[in-house]
């Protein structure tokens, strides 16, 4: 194998290399930068550079050469022989740039190019160029022109590719937004939902007027009351109440003014709930002496009507649940105890 065919050889794996490189490149200045190295070993250039077209003007975006040509200049595409191959779809092979009128040589006086090839990236409505360029006269051959065409060639593939995975990687990314939105909207629709849901089952179980439980509210959570007081041993006592008024006043008023003095008498983790008009349930546990409670209740009735300028009267029936009574018979011996009791009680 002589020289040349070696040498050809070598141009061709340099070839294949670059070609493997540009469809592994996801951005246009990784396709530059191997289009600009493999140009130039492909040929055994002095300098490469590659060309974007820009519009009506060529963008020499980056280069590879022994000092410097355009690198980030623009000109007119038809004032650039990077332009011309462009517009004219062929490759430009120049042996020397001073005799030849394609070239404005004014800009390339600066510079150390004598001669040059130039082939357009995609035959089609040519997207770029590649260039290189020799310090000394030289005439490229057709199998180096046929190299750099094929550089081309893979270039234009690889700047589709680019486009293409930018373009996916767009959607990706909107598609993504989409979907965290999305998610957002079902996550505050549920959390939404959650709170309405939790709202009505608290309005199904509140007193509207007072605010207290109502007597399904209060069958809830005095179940559970009462089955934790029964783990730990702890007795219940439960408190069937109605409350009157002896004032002519408004009717409405009573449950509103007894809401609040019952408020005043019990702890805040007593169960207190209006079962309607002036009767009302309240379940206390830890309380002590059951008679103690509802001497304590009658005194604190009393100091209420002085302080309040009220004449409310209580009757009282209660159950305990030292027995292991369950909730409703605990409500039963209640219910018992207040249609025992006497008149109401209004002051001590």
């Amino acid at each position: 194998m002589d020289g040349s065919a070696v040498s050809y050889e070598r141009n061709l794996e340099c070839l294949v290399r670059a070609i493997q490189e540009l469809s592994l490149a996801r951005d246009l200045d990784r396709i530059a930068e191997i289009v600009r190295s493999a140009a130039r070993e492909l040929v055994g250039a002095d300098g490469a550079t590659f060309v974007l077209r820009d519009g009506d003007r060529c963008f020499y975006k980056d280069e590879d050469a022994i000092s410097p040509l355009w690198k980030g200049l623009r000109f007119p595409m038809e004032t650039c022989i990077s332009g011309w191959a462009m517009l004219n779809r062929e490759p430009a092979v120049i042996e020397d740039i001073y005799q030849d009128p394609r070239i404005p040589h004014d800009a390339y006086r600066p510079t150390f190019v004598k001669s040059l090839v130039m082939v357009p990236i995609r035959s089609m409505a040519p997207v770029g160029a590649i260039g290189t360029y020799w310090a000394t006269p030289r005439l490229a051959n057709v199998r180096e022109v046929g190299l750099l065409q094929a550089l081309a060639d893979s270039t234009s593939v690889a700047m589709e590719n680019v486009q293409l995975y930018n373009e996916l990687e767009q959607r990706v990314i909107a598609r993504t937004q989409e979907l965290v939105a999305a998610n957002r909207l079902l996550y505050d629709e549920a959390c939404e939902r959650e709170r309405v849901e939790q709202d009505i089952q608290r309005f199904s179980m509140t007193d509207e007027l007072t605010g207290l439980h109502n007597r399904l509210g209060f069958l809830r959570h005095a179940a559970e009351s009462l089955e934790t007081s029964r783990q730990r041993d702890t007795p219940c006592l439960l408190l069937h109440l109605q409350v009157e008024s002896n004032d002519s006043g408004p009717a409405e008023n009573l449950p509103l003014v007894a809401a609040r003095m019952l408020r005043a008498q019990f702890r805040r983790d007593d169960l207190i709930a209006r079962l309607g008009g002036g009767e009302f349930l309240v379940l206390t546990t830890g309380y002590g002496d059951p008679h103690a409670v509802l001497q304590r209740l009658r005194a604190g009735l009393g100091a209420f009507n002085r302080a309040a300028e009220q004449s409310l009267t209580l009757r009282i029936g209660h159950a305990e649940s030292s027995r292991g009574q369950d909730l409703e018979q605990l409500l039963q011996e209640a219910d018992n105890a207040l249609h025992r009791a006497g008149p109401g009680w209004s002051s001590d």
